[in-house]
């Protein structure tokens, strides 16, 4: 079974991320920032990665944060060694009068490289710097290649949402099994 969960307590927040990467996309979210756990259940959704985060704490940053760290963490064990996955993944997605791109590669090597276009400094309940850090602080975490971009977009919260369903697809694909593949998807041998 690719499941795994991660439990992270500091002096500024608690979180529990449990996810089934084999799953059929459902998602049971409560940050209490709304904008977040939206876009979490959209990841879970379009991912088809089961993902349940329970999460509390002082600051939206820290919370962001941590639920960023956790469900990293939980990904990156449930695919454990990851033989026989595909690794790489991508997606184009539209969303009404946005459309996003993704790439990914879960290379064992963080690098985000994200650009959401993103106008207004509050997205619903969310700033703009947390979302781009907690996309940031996924790669890091989940230890990917997550090269994230919005090429046009007339309203932000589509440009995001667009770019979290493109994101969900290339993991989707990245996460899943390639039936030929046999161990470690590297000419290294491993991850």
């Amino acid at each position: 079974m690719r499941e795994a969960e991660y439990y992270r307590r500091t002096s500024e927040t608690t979180v529990k991320v449990k996810v089934k990467l084999d799953g059929a996309g459902l998602a049971n979210v409560h940050t209490g920032i709304l904008f977040m756990d939206h876009m979490i259940r959209s990841l879970a959704t379009h991912s088809l990665i089961d993902i349940s985060v329970e999460a509390s704490g002082d600051l939206s940053h820290h919370i962001i944060e941590d639920v960023a760290i956790c469900l990293g963490e939980a990904i990156r064990r449930a695919l454990g060694d990851s033989s026989g996955i595909r690794r790489f993944g991508y997606a184009i997605v539209p969303m009404d009068c946005s459309l996003a791109f993704a790439a990914i590669d879960l290379s064992n090597r963080p690098y985000p490289k994200i650009d959401l276009k993103i106008e207004e400094r509050r997205i619903e309940d969310t700033s703009r710097e947390d979302i781009y850090h907690f996309l940031e602080t996924l790669a890091n975490s989940l230890r990917a290649n997550i090269h994230l971009w919005v090429q046009y977009g007339l309203n932000d919260h589509h440009k995001i949402e667009a770019a979290f369903k493109a994101l969900a697809l290339s993991l989707r694909q990245a996460v899943s099994i390639d039936p030929a593949r046999k161990g470690a998807p590297s000419a290294k041998g491993v991850l």
